[in-house]
């Protein structure tokens, strides 16, 4: 069976995993609760960050990694281009763009406005990580301009790593999406996928729920 460890970008997994219809149980880990506490999910993953998979033998952290993982393991899958696609080249671009440019880059925006110290908050570092945000979320706006999805005519898991992204800026800083981008973030919430992946991950679903109910 495979095991998911933790929600966070651990959500992409579940969805990925609900897209491929492949079973799989999920296993909190509560980083508020401090990992160190958790001594059974540091033997999964000794640096202490979320996500992990264990798939028998197997133990992936890192959420894109996972992603290939799976797809490899796993497929094939229309979720995933053919290297002889066209559209492989694109799909590949965005799957990585949505952590490495885009989500890790605001994790940075929100921890220096949300953890650091008053007078450390507005520093060049958090600074130069929206502007990096800023400048990779061109890229998709640009591919939204040629295409409904990031590999072109079809959704496919760079969907997933970019709508996570996006939806990562808005529930934390309340980052306002061109309507360009809003409604490539409905296309995508809207499949049964996701739906499914957010009923199953309890913790995600009672954060985003709150968030609504303190905005209402």
């Amino acid at each position: 069976m495979i095991t998911v460890y933790g929600e966070g970008r651990g959500f992409r997994v579940v969805w990925l995993l609900e897209e491929m219809g492949l079973p799989y149980r999920l296993r909190p880990v509560d980083m508020l609760a401090g990992v160190e506490n958790d001594p059974d999910y540091l033997a999964i993953n000794p640096a202490g960050f979320i996500p992990a998979l264990q798939d028998g033998d197997t133990i992936l952290v890192e959420s894109i990694a996972i992603m290939e993982y799976l797809i490899a393991r796993y497929g094939p899958t229309p979720l995933a281009p053919n290297p002889g696609d066209p559209s492989f080249g694109p799909y590949l671009q965005f799957l990585h763009l949505g952590e490495a440019g885009l989500a890790a880059s605001w994790f940075f925006v929100v921890v220096s406005k949300m953890l650091a110290p008053e007078a450390e908050r507005d520093n060049w570092g958090a600074r130069k990580a929206r502007s990096v945000f800023e400048s990779r979320l061109g890229l998709v706006t640009r591919q939204l301009e040629r295409a409904p999805y990031m590999a072109g005519e079809a959704f496919t898991a760079a969907d997933i790593s970019v709508t996570y992204a996006l939806e990562f800026a808005q529930r934390t800083d309340g980052y306002v999406l061109s309507d360009a981008l809003q409604a490539y973030v409905a296309r995508a919430t809207a499949r049964q996928g996701y739906l499914r992946a957010m009923a199953a991950c309890h913790a995600t679903r009672a954060w985003v729920e709150g968030l609504k109910a303190g905005r209402a």
